[in-house]
Order: structure tokens, then C-alpha cells, then sequence
């Protein structure tokens, strides 16, 4: 293979723990220096591109500075999501004074692991995950990855293979992202390894005890070992009228679609429910020329997740791009004919509108399960490894949006409704359906983006004591630290993303700084890693 060589640095150029992006050619690397070694990958992570140079190196790997992936620097390898490419890791070798970086001439900017081949001859076991989305597709891959050369089945109910679902109510609806970019993956690539995906297939009932699954066309299939990762279904909106043409709730792509093309014959819209997908909707109608109305019970948005203050911030922005709420209010009926044209209040106001998204949160899909003794919720109760607890339950493992698992900084069971943590939880769960006993110690993160305006959050807090802001809100750029017990559990910001991806990695190793650090202002976050 053709390969291109160039002079990168001096041996000076960086100290212990620095890096720096260089180019060879074409080909944008990251050079690192840790313990007198100097390493070389590929410069931008394999989610969204971020550059790796703006993020934060912890002993050997690097964290990305907007979604927060991991990735070992000696390999490159993908240590945790989001995406599933890992990076490219180019040959570095110093002369005299000089880091000299090899790439070939032809080379990507990811890195697919290499996968198992599928040998039913070696391994007969039938490995089936319920589920195709973040934490599905994480899984199956994992399998594969980690050498499993049984059968893999990912079992979903809709029509198209995995997609990034995160773009849902986001660049997708904005029109920034095509439908064509949505898949995780190609047809093909699932193919090649052996992946089965089974779509448009709709699960009916899982004999837990017995380790079948039974689906809605009558067909039936045995497993060695199953990960429900099945996500939550949207809660529809309960009125009359609710059944009218035109109400849409958003969870798949064929959602976004139904709701574009409604979309595009409108003028004006409401959104029922201040949730992140109906704020983010009521951002994205907004940007298509739409006048949209938000109802809600809740007189602030986001208040019982992100405290009063970083709420109202969310509602300003939303209004000063001319959304409509009503809060403090709810739905009582929906008036139409054949199709929707006015919602009505409790206080008997009426609101024509041309289409209606219900944005009210959504529940485990766990309804299938039998032999279960499920939470409250619906949810399923697992261990540290993801594997079910519930009494006479074996091989059964949950991720996602339908697991309740113990918060291993907290000790408390908790559920997060996160695409990150999803992922990392189907990865952790293929490990353990394989034996490993890796225990899920992920710190949550989730972004949304409305407007202009973006917003990371890390950790996990339900509730807080005390909430510390560094920074200017009104300006928008800032870090929120919300305190429990004289814990940070968890953290927002705005325009502060490098720290952000310091905090993950602090909370991760528990070396968080003491309240009263933060109380001072002028902390380093990222120093505080070295």
C-alpha cells in the first residue's frame, strides 16, 4: 500500500498530556504525547465530526468535545458512544528531533472493528436482541466484535434498519440531514457479518420461562440468550377527538415523516407537552414558517429536570422566535371534521390549529413480556451487568429506555431515557450475554439543540439542594452544577463543551470538585483531570 510520510512536530513540541491536530497530506491526524510516546489518529470523532483536538485526553484515551464518545488512543478503538466506528491509528516513529506520522495514501477517517464470522457448526447458540435502536444496534455489532460466532437476531417493527434517532426531531426535521443518512449502517454491512434483521416483525409474547418468542404472524423463535432493548412507546393523547386526522406523536422516522408532510400543508400548529421532543418539535415547525402554540400543565419548561432558571432561558428562546404557551393548561377535547382544526382548553379557550404533535413522554414498551414481575412502570429490573433480577429469570438482559438499573454513584435505581446511555448499555449487555461480568458504570449524557441555542447534560439528578451557575445565563453561555448532599450529580451548559466532556470524565472517576470549589468560581474543570 502507498503510503505518504511527513514531519508532524519536534519532540519538543508537545509535553506529557498534550496533543495537537496536524496534517499528513490530505489527511487530518491527532498527535498525542503521553508518557514520552507519541500516538496518531484520526482527527475528528466518527459520530458527528467533532474535532478531537478541542476535547479533553484522560491518561489513554480522548473524549469528544460535543456527544462525548470514547476512544483509546494507543488503538483508536471506540471505548464508548455515541457512534460505532472507531478511528483510524497511523505508525509514528521519531528521528532525532522529529515526530515522523506514516498514512496511506487512501485511508478513511473511521475504522470498522473486525467482526466474528457466523459458524453455527462451532457455536450453535441463538442470540436474539428485541430492538433495533441505539442500545439493538450497539449490541449486535458488540457480539461480533467480541468474537461471538452463534447466530445474532435483531428483531424490530419497523420498517428501516437501524437509524440514528437522535436526528428525529432534530437535523432530520430540519431538513439538514436526508432520509438516506439516517441508517447506522447499510443493509449490506449486516449481511456481511451475519447480522439478521428482521423487520416489520412485531413481537406479541416472550415465555421468559420457556425462552420463546412469539410474534405477531404466527412464527416463533427459541433463544439461548435475549436483550429486550424495545425503547418506549410515545403516550397518546387521551380526549375526544383524539382519533381525528392530523395528531401525530414523533418516536420513528415514519413519524417525522407523516408529521413533514402534514407540515407542509400547514400554517399553524400545537404542540401538547414541554417535553424535549415537544420543545424540539415546536423549534423545528417554528423554522418551517409554522406559528405553534405549546400547551402545558407546567408553567416553565424543563423546570423538574433543569431548575427553574435554565427553564425560563429555554422558554425566552422560544418565544423571542415567536412560540405561543400556554401554560399552567391542558388539553380537554379536539374539535374537527375528519381532521383536526381547533384544540380546546380547560378554560374553554379554543385554538385553531392545521396539525397537532403530542410530545407527553412515553413508557417501556414491555408489554409482551410474560413471567415477569415488572416495576411500576413497566420498566425491567436489572443488575450492575444489565441482567434481569426478577426471581426464575435466567438470560434475559434490558437496555435502554425499559431498564431500571442501580445508579452506581448514587446506589438508587434509577431509569434514563438517554440515547448515549442506551448504547453503552447494549454494549455492556452483549459483553455480559457472552460471560464477561463488565458492570455499567456510564455517566449519562444527552444534548438537545432548539434554535440556536444548544444545551449538553451530564449526569443525573431527579432532584438538588442547591444549583451553582458559572457563567452568564443571559448571554447563554454558562455551566449549571446541580448539588445533592454536597454532590455534584449532575451538570447543563451552553457554549461550554470541552468542559463539558471534563465533567463526564470527572464524574466518572469520582474527582469532581467539592461544592465549595465551585461556590470560588475560577476552577479549572479540565485541569482537575491531569
Amino acid at each position: 500500500m502507498l503510503k505518504t510520510e511527513a514531519v508532524v512536530a519536534k519532540v519538543n513540541d508537545l509535553q506529557d498530556g498534550q496533543k495537537r491536530q496536524v496534517s499528513v497530506g490530505d489527511t487530518d491526524i491527532l498527535l498525542v504525547r503521553v508518557k514520552e510516546n507519541y500516538y496518531a489518529i484520526g482527527a475528528y470523532c466518527t459520530h458527528y465530526q467533532a474535532p478531537l483536538a478541542e476535547g479533553v485526553l484522560s491518561g489513554d484515551h480522548i473524549i469528544c468535545p460535543w456527544h462525548n464518545a470514547y476512544f483509546q488512543i494507543d488503538t483508536g478503538n471506540q471505548q464508548e458512544p455515541p457512534g460505532l466506528d472507531s478511528l483510524p491509528c497511523y505508525p509514528v516513529r521519531v528521528e532525532g528531533e522529529n515526530i515522523i506520522v506514516s498514512v496511506p495514501q487512501s485511508c478513511s477517517q473511521t475504522r470498522t472493528r473486525a467482526m466474528a464470522e457466523y459458524h453455527p457448526e462451532i457455536d450453535k447458540r441463538v442470540f436474539i436482541i428485541l430492538g433495533a435502536g441505539a442500545a439493538g444496534a450497539h449490541a449486535a455489532e458488540t457480539l461480533r466484535i467480541e468474537s461471538f460466532s452463534g447466530r445474532v437476531v435483531m428483531v424490530t417493527q419497523e420498517a428501516q434498519i437501524p437509524y440514528d434517532r437522535t436526528w428525529l426531531s432534530k437535523d432530520y426535521f430540519n431538513g439538514k440531514v436526508s432520509k438516506e443518512e439516517l441508517p447506522l449502517r447499510t443493509p449490506e454491512f449486516y449481511q456481511e457479518h451475519n447480522i439478521e434483521v428482521l423487520l416489520n416483525k412485531r413481537v406479541v409474547r416472550v415465555d421468559v420461562k420457556n425462552k420463546s418468542i412469539t410474534f405477531a404472524d404466527g412464527e416463533n423463535l427459541n433463544y439461548d440468550s435475549l436483550l429486550v432493548a424495545t425503547g418506549g412507546k410515545p403516550r397518546q393523547l387521551d380526549v375526544d377527538g383524539a382519533d381525528l386526522k392530523n395528531i401525530f406523536t414523533l418516536r420513528s422516522a415514519t413519524d417525522t415523516e407523516n408529521i413533514l408532510t402534514a407540515a407542509s400543508q400547514a400554517t399553524q400548529a400545537v404542540v401538547i407537552g414541554s417535553s424535549f421532543i415537544g420543545m424540539e418539535t415546536a423549534s423545528g415547525l417554528t423554522q418551517r414558517g409554522i406559528k405553534v402554540t405549546v400547551i402545558s400543565p407546567d408553567s416553565i419548561p424543563f423546570k423538574k429536570i433543569l431548575g427553574e432558571e435554565v427553564g425560563k432561558l429555554f422558554k425566552q428562546v422560544h418565544e423571542e422566535n415567536g412560540v405561543i404557551f400556554k401554560t399552567g393548561t391542558k388539553v380537554t377535547r379536539v374539535e374537527g371534521n375528519g381532521k383536526v382544526e381547533a384544540v380546546i382548553l380547560d378554560n374553554q379557550e379554543r385554538i385553531p390549529t392545521d396539525m397537532v404533535v403530542v410530545g407527553i413522554g412515553v413508557q417501556p414498551a414491555t408489554d409482551f413480556l410474560e413471567g415477569i414481575d415488572l416495576n411500576q412502570d413497566k420498566s425491567i429490573p436489572v443488575n450492575d451487568q444489565l441482567l434481569c433480577t426478577a426471581e426464575g429469570i435466567e438470560d434475559l438482559y434490558a437496555a435502554g429506555d425499559i431498564a431500571r438499573f442501580p445508579d452506581w454513584r448514587t446506589g438508587k435505581d434509577t431509569r434514563v431515557e438517554h440515547w448515549r446511555i442506551a448504547a453503552q448499555q447494549g454494549r455492556i449487555a452483549a459483553h455480559n450475554m457472552l460471560g464477561k461480568s463488565v458492570k455499567f458504570q456510564t455517566v449519562p449524557v444527552f444534548w438537545t439543540m432548539q434554535f440556536d441555542f444548544p444545551l449538553r447534560y451530564v449526569g443525573h439528578a431527579k432532584e438538588w439542594d442547591e444549583i451553582i451557575v458559572d457563567g452568564d445565563l443571559e448571554k447563554r453561555e454558562f455551566i449549571v452544577f446541580y448539588v445533592k448532599d454536597n454532590q455534584v450529580l449532575a451538570t447543563a451548559s451552553s457554549k461550554r463543551d470541552t468542559e463539558s466532556a471534563a465533567i463526564t470524565e470527572l464524574m466518572r472517576l469520582n474527582k469532581m470538585p467539592h461544592p465549595d470549589v465551585l461556590r470560588q468560581g475560577n476552577f479549572d474543570l479540565v485541569g482537575q483531570i491531569a
